[in-house]
């Protein structure tokens, strides 16, 4: 047996699920990816390129959360047994997402009920959390409630993992095999939904600026995960000469650290970066000309040893 499926997806993940499902010899009955900003996604030149029907468009349901027409009207001509979302952004009004005979199957970052919200990864990092994984469940009209299919944990949160490290080298493999042995189960018919222990949930706000500004006055293990879990995106910020200064590829080293905000040192390979307990060593940082090498920065603006940041 085979199910017929509307990916909903995007970037690398998508696109390798995408492939993974035809290899198991799933029907893709339609990919849906985001509109191309800048350089082709992914996901959506890989459909394109099997010549699968492809949607690209922002927004599939209004504020109110009733489905856009339009985007409703050429979902329903698909007839699919299932909605595979892997790694989709965008909103499903219940119209598409309960339409399949299967409904839908979501990826989710974390181990479901704890990190529920759009942020799971950063938050993981700045929390502290020490394990992680993927969950696969079926959505339903709360923010990652809906029933547990496949999960899948023993995800090791190391002290050097940046948000983007956490997904592309450990929770994106697996959850491709998480999402392919959901859709496995689901077509086999032994697939078993566990509802969330609603007891153990967690539920954390998006990452902003409001989130990202460093207080210099916070212990170094705090800063550093901060600084870790807003790598790539937002980058958390102190400011030099009153702008921010978004840090990156950042660590705590050994050392006693010294007045907060002071920088130690400038070298080929990084900036030193007093704080309380230890000293942050920050490769690399992006100010009003983008990203670049702690060094070049220095260079740059004459920024020197001994040379005070304050808190964002």
């Amino acid at each position: 047996m085979a199910l017929r499926v509307a990916l909903f997806g995007q970037a690398d993940f998508g696109r390798t699920c995408l492939d993974r499902l035809i290899e198991g010899g799933h029907e893709i009955a339609a990919v849906f990816a985001p509109p191309d900003t800048g350089r082709p996604d992914s996901l959506a030149a890989r459909a394109a390129e099997l010549g699968l029907p492809l949607t690209q468009r922002r927004y599939y349901q209004r504020k109110d959360g009733t489905p856009i027409p339009a985007a409703l009207e050429s979902y329903r001509k698909l007839y699919v047994d299932l909605n595979v979302l892997a790694s989709f952004t965008a909103f499903i009004p219940p119209a598409i997402a309960n339409a399949p005979k299967q409904k839908s199957i979501c990826f989710h970052p974390s181990l479901l009920p704890r990190f529920r919200g759009g942020a799971a990864l950063q938050w993981q990092i700045i929390l502290g959390e020490r394990e992680s994984g993927v969950t696969i469940f079926v959505p339903d009209e709360g923010v990652d409630t809906g029933p547990i299919v496949v999960q899948k944990g023993g995800v090791e949160i190391g002290p050097e993992d940046t948000t983007g490290s956490l997904f592309f080298k450990k929770l994106s493999p697996l959850g491709v095999e998480a999402v392919v042995e959901a859709v496995n189960q689901i077509d086999a018919g032994t697939a078993r939904l566990i509802p969330q222990d609603a007891s153990r949930a967690t539920f954390q706000g998006l990452v902003d600026d409001s989130v990202a500004a460093i207080d210099l006055e916070r212990p170094a293990p705090e800063i550093d995960r901060l600084v870790r879990g807003c790598d790539p995106q937002p980058g958390a910020f102190v400011r030099f000469r009153g702008e921010p200064l978004r840090l990156y590829d950042a660590r705590l080293e050994p050392g006693s650290g010294g007045e907060p905000g002071t920088v130690i040192s400038i070298d080929e390979a990084a900036l030193r970066l007093a704080l309380r307990g230890a000293p942050l060593r920050v490769g690399r940082v992006r100010a009003e000309r983008g990203k670049e090498a702690a060094r070049e920065f220095a260079e740059r603006t004459g920024l020197r040893a001994g040379d005070r940041l304050e808190s964002g």
